[in-house]
Protein backbone atom coordinates (compact mmCIF):
# COMPACT_ATOMS: atom_id res chain seq x y z
CA UNK A 1 0.00 0.00 0.00
CA UNK A 2 1.31 3.44 -0.91
CA UNK A 3 1.28 6.16 1.67
CA UNK A 4 1.85 9.86 1.29
CA UNK A 5 5.40 9.54 2.62
CA UNK A 6 6.41 6.89 0.06
CA UNK A 7 4.98 8.98 -2.76
CA UNK A 8 7.00 12.00 -1.64
CA UNK A 9 10.18 9.92 -1.47
CA UNK A 10 9.67 8.70 -5.02
CA UNK A 11 9.45 12.27 -6.30
CA UNK A 12 12.59 13.49 -4.56
CA UNK A 13 16.03 13.18 -6.10
CA UNK A 14 17.19 13.47 -9.69
CA UNK A 15 14.66 13.85 -12.43
CA UNK A 16 14.55 11.59 -15.44
CA UNK A 17 16.93 12.28 -18.29
CA UNK A 18 15.65 14.33 -21.19
CA UNK A 19 15.00 12.63 -24.51
CA UNK A 20 17.34 13.06 -27.46
CA UNK A 21 14.52 14.97 -29.16
CA UNK A 22 14.38 17.50 -26.31
CA UNK A 23 18.19 17.87 -26.40
CA UNK A 24 17.94 18.58 -30.12
CA UNK A 25 15.15 21.06 -29.53
CA UNK A 26 17.33 22.96 -27.04
CA UNK A 27 20.16 23.13 -29.60
CA UNK A 28 17.72 24.18 -32.33
CA UNK A 29 16.41 27.05 -30.21
CA UNK A 30 20.00 28.00 -29.34
CA UNK A 31 20.91 28.11 -33.04
CA UNK A 32 17.89 30.39 -33.60
CA UNK A 33 19.43 32.84 -31.10
CA UNK A 34 17.00 32.14 -28.26
CA UNK A 35 18.43 32.90 -24.82
CA UNK A 36 18.91 30.24 -22.17
CA UNK A 37 16.08 31.80 -20.18
CA UNK A 38 13.74 31.77 -23.20
CA UNK A 39 14.56 28.13 -23.97
CA UNK A 40 14.00 27.19 -20.35
CA UNK A 41 10.58 28.82 -20.33
CA UNK A 42 9.54 27.40 -23.71
CA UNK A 43 10.46 23.81 -22.81
CA UNK A 44 9.70 24.00 -19.08
CA UNK A 45 13.11 22.72 -18.01
CA UNK A 46 15.63 24.32 -15.61
CA UNK A 47 18.04 26.96 -16.96
CA UNK A 48 20.97 24.97 -15.57
CA UNK A 49 19.91 21.98 -17.69
CA UNK A 50 19.62 24.14 -20.81
CA UNK A 51 23.03 25.66 -20.13
CA UNK A 52 24.58 22.23 -19.59
CA UNK A 53 23.15 20.88 -22.83
CA UNK A 54 24.47 23.87 -24.80
CA UNK A 55 27.89 23.71 -23.14
CA UNK A 56 28.21 19.97 -23.84
CA UNK A 57 27.17 20.51 -27.46
CA UNK A 58 29.76 23.27 -27.93
CA UNK A 59 32.56 21.21 -26.35
CA UNK A 60 31.80 17.76 -27.78
CA UNK A 61 29.69 18.49 -30.84
CA UNK A 62 27.00 16.14 -29.58
CA UNK A 63 24.37 15.87 -26.89
CA UNK A 64 24.30 12.06 -26.85
CA UNK A 65 24.70 10.44 -23.45
CA UNK A 66 27.84 8.43 -22.87
CA UNK A 67 27.03 5.00 -21.51
CA UNK A 68 29.63 2.68 -20.03
CA UNK A 69 30.50 -0.33 -22.14
CA UNK A 70 29.52 -3.62 -20.61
Amino acid sequence: MHTASTNICKRMGRSQELSEFKHGTVIGFHMCNKSICEISLLLNIPRSTVSGIITKWKQLGTTAERHAAI
